[in-house]
């Protein structure tokens, strides 16, 4: 393990609007802070380069398993993020051009010996729904493309379908078009900007009545329980953000096929934080950027995913050291 605590810092949307009951990051802090590590917030237009080194405006923070007062933060201070040990890149999606620009950012940390979680070149190549094209046996027939030919192609061969951007979070923007292709139209030059912007066309899913459900790896090693995120009534979406409800459940003999198939590049990428969307017998995305589902597991569970993933980091850092 570590000779010194370890100096972590976080990268993440505005810690004062995080859902206190739920948040995945702040099970990540506490699993840190419990293992004597010293804790650096950022949020994204904290990152700045100077001279060709990595830099943010630090503060120190500590957190706190209290509803009511959560974390405390230090005055601002600019500092190279070579200083640090760890950075968790816990920026929510969209992956737009802010985000991408953040990543680059942390590029220039990891490069004078930052280790960035997930690294930085695997948050640029994996887009969460593209990713999972990368084995397409372990995926419902999917098609990309933003011509409204081809997506009404698609749905006349498949007849119940989804539609849904590359790069939302949440369920946003996802749409299940029926057979009779109601409103198939105004949905597709929607959600392409009028044949401008690629989207994801899937055969619709009915195993989704009994969820979608989050699979985490951690450091390549699947935890033995999935979250299935069950919709609410009226529902096509399971996620939670979209009102679905968590019910943990115990790994399936084709879940752990799946995970199988996608293991070696995960670790071949070095992801250390992955988080598996499968509905049925499919993976439906590869979560990269800012995985959740911990809290919920841990509830139901009694396990400590954010303190394996602390000591997987460790590990990792103790590698290096040796290397």
């Amino acid at each position: 393990m570590s000779q010194r605590p370890l100096k972590v810092g976080v990268v993440m949307d505005p810690i004062a609007d995080l859902s206190y009951k739920k948040d995945t990051s702040l099970a990540m802090l506490w699993a840190a802070q419990d293992r004597g590590a010293s804790l650096y917030y950022m949020e994204q237009e904290d990152l700045f380069l100077r001279d060709g080194r990595a830099h943010a405006q630090l503060r120190d923070l500590e957190v706190f398993r209290d509803p009511e007062r959560w974390f405390s933060l230090g005055e601002a201070e600019a500092r190279p993020l070579a200083e640090l040990d760890v950075i968790l890149m816990r920026k929510d999606p969209p992956v737009d051009g802010h985000f991408l620009n953040a990543v680059h950012l942390l590029g220039f940390a990891e490069r004078e010996g930052v280790l960035v979680v997930n690294p930085t070149r695997a948050l640029l190549e994996c887009n969460e729904k593209l990713f999972a094209q990368q084995f397409p046996e372990c995926c419902a027939p999917t098609l990309v493309s933003c011509r409204e030919t081809e997506l009404r192609a698609f749905h006349a061969e498949h007849g119940d379908v989804i539609l849904k951007p590359l790069d939302g979070m949440g369920g946003s923007g996802v749409f299940h078009v029926l057979p009779d292709g109601r409103n198939l139209g105004a949905i597709i030059e929607t959600l392409t900007e009028q044949g401008r912007r690629q989207i994801m066309a899937q055969r619709y899913l009915p195993e989704i009545k009994e969820g979608d459900t989050r699979i985490l790896l951690v450091d390549g090693e699947p935890v033995p329980y999935g979250l299935a995120r069950v919709p609410m009534a009226g529902e096509t979406r399971g996620n939670l953000a979209a009102g679905g409800r968590g019910i943990s459940r115990e790994l399936t003999d084709r879940d752990r096929w799946l995970i199988a198939r996608v293991q070696p590049m995960i670790r071949e990428k070095g992801l250390m934080f992955v988080g598996l969307d499968v509905i049925g017998d499919y993976i439906t995305e590869i979560n990269v950027t800012s995985p959740t589902c911990v809290r919920e597991i841990d509830d139901q569970r009694g396990t400590d995913i954010a303190g394996q993933l602390m000591d997987a980091i460790e590990r990792r850092l103790a590698e290096r050291r040796r290397g």
